[in-house]
């Protein structure tokens, strides 16, 4: 018999303990399994659970099931459906058919679900005097009552490994993958190793999908929902076999366990750990991980949600604009009155480009166009704002120099110029922009009703913006600005006059590049 946990002592643990005398489980008045070899599982935490040899079940075990459940302590589960007084029961019966080492005493024993098994009659009268034991120690402590005092993501898995080795678990590697909302990446995996103490971040793109390197990976396997991998790097019998698992046994690891860290949302997230121990993971070794995973999962979780939050407000609202309303700008009226150059830039003959391009190739044309314009901005030290259509709106805030703002935003203007009209579509000549700048005050915030808001620009330079990119098609000219915008810059500007702008209530002088001019990134 296998000493039955001690509920004084710290840890994790499994126990199983020989039945005497016949066990019997039914199914209402339906007898499943009859035994006298029968035996009894112990786990914290957990009930006891009574295992048949596969000889004495007399329900009919139907061999049709593929669904596999995996336990770090115990291995992979396979199941049969269950047919017992002409009813059949999905996945009714399991059974570990190559069990972990702890969990040797029931490999090829069969047990049964609950909603099969009715009750169970065990003679052995003491059987049931198992007492569960309650896991504690320096690493729940410090999780419990420290750890939220990390303030990155690297800190927390930095953290937690040194606290697990401390706590007599030898990881040598720990790597924590978590998914995120961003339009380019695909999540972030924290990658601790024991070599140099320090945590290095990946960043894959969507491409990891399609990469062989995660396609044949625990991480993929884990992440789909398949359960956890627990393999021994140095044993012979290879129950899950993945290239890492053979480069990480070149490095020294002797074991290694990936796991769901599931957050609130479903998503499933990835954490491994690779053993440099001889002897590998011990039982209480990963019953102290798992009962720490839930707590760990959310930990990262509130990470995560920052994270998202950051990456989704910049990618819809701009860095600059996103940042304000995570610090606090999140209701009708916030914002401030700011000095700022304004830019309009408009797709010339949209409907005439999607009637003839169709609209998929319009899409990407728009999407290209997008993407060129925004580098741009960002490049002469703008945001921009949104997207309208098939235009795009910027500001460049002046500060206390708005020579600088307006030099800023016409040399994006330019350089918008030659990149889209000269050189968009490869050089396809029906691809031509027109764009607008002027200056002003303006008021930068929130707009809108009190359920649904949009952060923008409200004043007149954002009218006038518009306007003169309207002007500049009827004139010809791909851009127009006001006066102000082209005092100081170094671009060769001609006067166009002055003319009336719809709903703008004094004539603007608009101006345009001279002919010959060069971009100047200044």
């Amino acid at each position: 018999m296998t000493v039955h946990p001690d509920s004084k002592s710290l840890g994790y643990r499994l126990a199983v303990s020989p039945l005497s005398g016949e066990t019997v489980a039914k199914c209402g008045d339906e007898i499943l399994a009859a035994s006298h070899g029968a035996k009894l599982m112990h786990e914290t935490r957990l009930p006891s659970v009574v295992y048949f040899p596969q000889r004495d079940v007399k329900a009919k075990l139907l061999q049709t099931s593929d669904h596999r459940t995996f336990c770090p302590f115990k291995g992979t589960a396979t199941y049969w459906d269950v047919e017992i007084g002409g009813r059949i029961y999905e996945n009714g019966a399991w059974s570990y058919k190559n069990a972990i080492p702890e969990a040797r005493d029931i490999e090829g024993m069969v047990s049964f679900m609950p909603n099969v098994l009715g009750s169970v009659d065990i003679a052995d009268a003491g059987a049931d005097a198992t007492e569960y034991g309650n896991i504690s120690g320096p690493t729940i402590d410090w999780i419990m009552r420290e750890a939220w005092l990390c303030g990155s993501p690297e800190e927390l898995t930095a953290a937690i490994a040194r606290k697990f080795n401390e706590d007599g678990i030898a990881i040598y590697r720990m790597s924590v993958l978590i998914w995120s909302l961003h339009p380019m990446i695909a999540g972030r995996n924290y990658v601790w190793s024991k070599k140099d103490g320090k945590v290095h971040i990946n960043t894959p793109s969507y491409d990891i999908f399609n990469h062989p390197n995660y396609v044949n990976s625990p991480l993929r396997h884990v992440a789909n929902g398949l359960g956890g991998v627990r393999q021994n790097l140095l044993s012979d019998e290879v129950e899950f076999s993945f290239p890492i698992m053979e480069d990480l046994k070149a490095e020294g690891g002797t074991d290694y366990v990936a796991m769901p860290l599931p957050f609130s949302n479903g998503q499933i997230n990835v954490m491994t750990l690779t053993c440099d121990h001889p002897d590998g993971f011990t039982t209480a070794n990963l019953g102290l991980v798992f009962e720490c995973a839930s707590v760990i999962s959310r930990l990262y979780e509130v990470f995560t949600l920052r994270d998202n939050a950051s990456a989704l407000l910049e990618t819809y609202l701009g860095k600059g604009t996103g940042a304000r309303v995570l610090g606090g700008e999140i209701r009708r009226g916030d914002g401030d009155e700011i000095d700022a150059a304004i830019l309009f830039c408009d797709l010339r003959g949209s409907s005439r480009l999607e009637g003839e391009m169709g609209r998929q190739d319009y899409l990407d044309l728009l999407n290209q166009f997008f993407e060129v314009t925004t580098d741009i901005v960002h490049e002469n030290g703008g945001e921009v704002l949104k997207f309208i259509g098939d235009a795009v709106l910027a500001i460049f805030p002046a500060g206390e120099d708005q020579a600088k703002a307006c030099r800023q935003a016409l040399s994006a203007a330019l350089m918008i110029d030659r990149d889209v009209n000269m050189g968009l579509g490869e050089s396809d000549d029906r691809i031509r922009c027109a764009i607008g700048l002027a200056f002003g005050n303006v008021t930068y915030g929130n707009v809108g009703s009190e359920g649904r808001l949009d952060f923008t620009v409200i004043g007149s330079a954002a009218n006038v913006a518009a306007r003169l990119g309207d002007l500049g098609k009827q004139l010809g000219h791909r851009v127009v600005t006001t006066k102000t915008i082209t005092d100081g810059h170094d671009a060769r500007m001609q006067s166009l006059g002055a003319f009336e702008l719809r709903n703008v209530s004094s004539p603007v002088e608009a101006f345009a590049p001279a002919a010959d001019i060069h971009v100047n990134s200044g």
